[in-house]
C-alpha cells in the first residue's frame, strides 16, 4: 500500500443536480472538500478526501471520480444510506437547496480512518455545508482540535451556503479560532455575518484569530493576502472564462501548495500562485482543477498591486 498523504480535506462529497430546462436535469459530481482535494491532487500532492459517501448510484460515481483524480481510497468511506444532493432548480442567479437529511455524509466515522494518518499529515482542510450538518459538524470539529492539539496545520474555508443559518455561528468562530489559514469571499463575508459592510465582517473575522494566514478572494478582482502582518493585493491574469466553479476551492489549494513546497517564499508569491491557480480552474466547464504546468504559467500573469 502507498505512504499516507501529505494533504487530507474532511466533509462533504455530494451531488449537484441542475435544472437545465423546464423539464431537463443533468448531474455533477462536487462538493467543496471534495473539490480542494481533488484540486491538490491536481497539483501533484498526495491526497486524500476524508468523507462518507452513498452506496447507490450517486455514491458510485462519486468514488469513480475520487478514484480518477488519484485520491487515497482508503480515506472515503462508503455508507449504506441515501446520497446527499445540491438542488439546483436555477442556475442565473443560482438558487437551490439540499436533500440529505440521514444520508451518508452524516455517518462519517474519523475512527475507521487509517492508523497513523495524522502523523503523516501536513495540512488538514475543513469547511462547507458538513460544518453545518449534525452530527457531522460536531465529529468534524472535534477532529480539527485533536490535529491542532497534534500540531498538525488546519486550514477553513466557510465557503457560505443558505444553511448556515444562526445555529451555525458558534461553529463558524470555533473553527475560525483554530484554523492556521482561512479562506474567505465577499459572498461568504456578507452571508455569514449578515450584512452588507464586508469590511467590517472581515476586520471582525481576524479579531477572533489575529495569528491566522487569510485568503480574501474577490472574483475579478483578484484576491488579497493578509501574513504575519503584512498585506498584500494581487490580481488575476487577463483569461477567458469558461466556468468560474471550482475557482476558489483551486485557489486556496493552490496557496496551501505554495505554502507546503514554497515555505521560504514572498508572501506576494504565495498569494499570486493560489489566483493563478483559481484563474487557471476558470479555463475548462466545471469544478476543473489546474495542474502544476499551468498554475506556473499563469502565476507570472498575476501582478501584485497596491491595496
Amino acid at each position: 500500500m502507498s505512504a499516507l498523504p501529505r494533504f487530507v480535506s474532511a466533509g462533504e462529497a455530494l451531488t449537484d443536480m441542475l435544472r437545465t430546462s423546464a423539464d431537463s436535469w443533468t448531474s455533477q459530481v462536487g462538493g467543496s472538500t471534495w473539490n480542494v482535494a481533488r484540486a491538490m491532487a491536481r497539483l501533484g500532492v498526495a491526497s486524500a478526501f476524508a468523507g462518507a459517501v452513498s452506496l447507490d448510484v450517486f455514491g458510485a460515481a462519486l468514488t469513480a471520480a475520487s478514484e480518477q483524480a488519484g485520491l487515497d481510497p482508503r480515506f472515503l468511506q462508503q455508507v449504506d444510506k441515501s446520497p446527499l444532493l445540491a438542488i439546483v432548480h436555477e442556475l442565473d442567479p443560482p438558487q437551490y437547496f439540499f436533500v440529505g437529511d440521514d444520508s451518508a455524509d452524516l455517518y462519517f466515522d474519523a475512527s475507521l480512518l487509517p492508523p497513523q494518518w495524522q502523523a503523516h499529515a501536513q495540512w488538514v482542510h475543513f469547511g462547507g455545508i458538513s460544518l453545518a450538518r449534525q452530527p457531522l459538524a460536531d465529529k468534524l470539529v472535534a477532529l480539527a482540535v485533536e490535529l491542532k492539539t497534534a500540531g498538525v496545520a488546519i486550514s477553513y474555508d466557510p465557503n457560505f451556503r443558505v444553511v448556515m443559518d444562526q445555529a451555525y455561528n458558534p461553529i463558524f468562530q470555533r473553527m475560525a479560532r483554530l484554523a492556521d489559514v482561512i479562506k474567505v469571499s465577499d459572498e461568504d463575508l456578507c452571508g455569514l455575518f449578515r450584512t452588507d459592510e464586508v469590511d467590517v465582517a472581515f476586520a471582525t473575522l481576524r479579531s477572533w484569530n489575529p495569528q491566522a494566514t487569510y485568503l480574501h478572494t474577490k472574483g475579478a478582482q483578484g484576491a488579497a493576502l493578509y501574513r504575519d502582518g503584512t498585506i498584500w493585493q494581487a490580481s488575476p491574469p487577463r483569461i477567458k472564462v469558461v466556468d468560474s466553479v471550482g475557482a476558489g476551492d483551486a485557489s486556496i489549494a493552490g496557496l496551501l501548495y505554495s505554502l507546503m513546497f514554497r515555505p521560504a517564499a514572498y508572501g506576494g508569491d504565495h498569494l499570486r500562485f493560489a489566483v493563478a491557480a483559481g484563474a487557471g480552474a476558470c479555463l475548462a466547464a466545471g469544478a476543473t482543477a489546474p495542474d502544476l504546468a499551468l498554475v506556473e504559467r499563469l502565476f507570472d500573469d498575476c501582478a501584485l498591486s497596491a491595496l
